[in-house]
């Protein structure tokens, strides 16, 4: 689990927001966010997109009890898993932005590769 970052917020929130982020990321292929958010963001991505290469029941299972959405764990693991089965890590990119127009935080694309 991440526990690296707090990101300014509770540990409930936090977890949940990660949660809903790497969601989001696998459903559309690509996110923005704070630079802070994506990095932790794809600590969680990569080990989910690990999960999706394994294809098995138990890893599945594991998937499924982080991210929120069914449908994006059947593409993970349809989809996903097998474009990056020859690939041994590195499945997302961060791109910067530059810096926010309201508070100024550094904004970045996070994609899959």
């Amino acid at each position: 689990m991440p526990g690296y970052r707090k990101l300014g917020v509770t540990s409930a929130h936090r977890q949940l927001m990660l949660r809903n982020l790497v969601t989001d990321l696998l459903r559309e292929g690509r996110i923005t966010t704070t630079v802070t958010r994506a990095k932790e963001t794809r600590r969680m991505a990569e080990k989910m997109i690990t999960l999706g290469k394994r294809g098995d029941l138990h890893a599945r299972r594991q998937a499924l009890s982080y991210i929120t959405d069914e449908d994006v764990v059947s593409k993970l693991f349809a989809e996903i898993g097998p474009k990056y089965k020859e690939r041994n890590g590195g499945y997302t990119r961060i791109l910067k932005l530059g810096p926010r127009q309201g508070d100024n935080a550094e904004l970045a694309f996070l994609e899959l590769v």
